[in-house]
């Protein structure tokens, strides 16, 4: 890490240092955090909500991909096992 790396380092960690001293220590930080509160949590609500609609999605679009392939006869076959046991080979 280079000095000029160290210094940003430090005074992104002071920022956030007094940002949370702010919010937790004093009675102005206090009063805003429990007005910020409720909107934090409809997004984490919303965030949650988009996240079920997106493995929805993906769910959707991977079992159509596999009836596509199906139908266009691209699927793997599975290979024949002609040999007692299910063995592809004698030995």
């Amino acid at each position: 890490m280079t000095n000029k790396d160290m210094w940003a380092a430090t005074m992104i960690g002071a920022a956030i240092g007094g940002v949370t001293a702010y919010l937790f220590f004093t009675d102005r930080g206090r009063a805003f955090r429990r007005q910020i509160e409720p909107a934090l949590e409809n997004f984490v609500r919303e965030l949650s909500s988009f996240r079920g609609t997106l493995q929805r999605t993906a769910s959707v679009a991977a079992e159509s991909w596999s009836v596509v392939t199906e139908l266009l006869g691209e699927g793997s076959p599975t290979p024949a096992r002609p040999y007692a046991g299910g063995q592809s080979a004698p030995f």
